[in-house]
């Protein structure tokens, strides 16, 4: 199960997601994530001090490049673009 809801290009997080739920993982095509809502969420890639998601920033995700999400204290809903 995931700890997401997809509805097309938009996947949304809930604040109260278990975070062992929020997995280091890789995907198999590049990604372009942009930020539509959610307050105090961070992206971590591998090797990297985690940041901080800011609403209506596009960040950049190379395909089998280790990453995770840590938790805010808000849903978090993305828009998700394949490159």
């Amino acid at each position: 199960m995931n700890p997401y809801i997809d509805n097309d290009d938009i996947r949304t997080f809930s604040k109260s997601v278990d975070e062992m739920e929020l997995i280091w993982h890789r995907d198999k095509e590049d990604r372009k994530i942009t930020v539509l809502e959610g307050r105090d969420w961070q992206l971590q890639m591998d090797n990297e001090l985690p940041v901080s998601l800011e609403i209506g920033k596009t960040y950049f995700i190379p395909k089998l490049f280790y990453h995770r999400l840590l938790k805010g204290t808000t849903d978090l809903k993305i828009r998700i673009e394949e490159c």
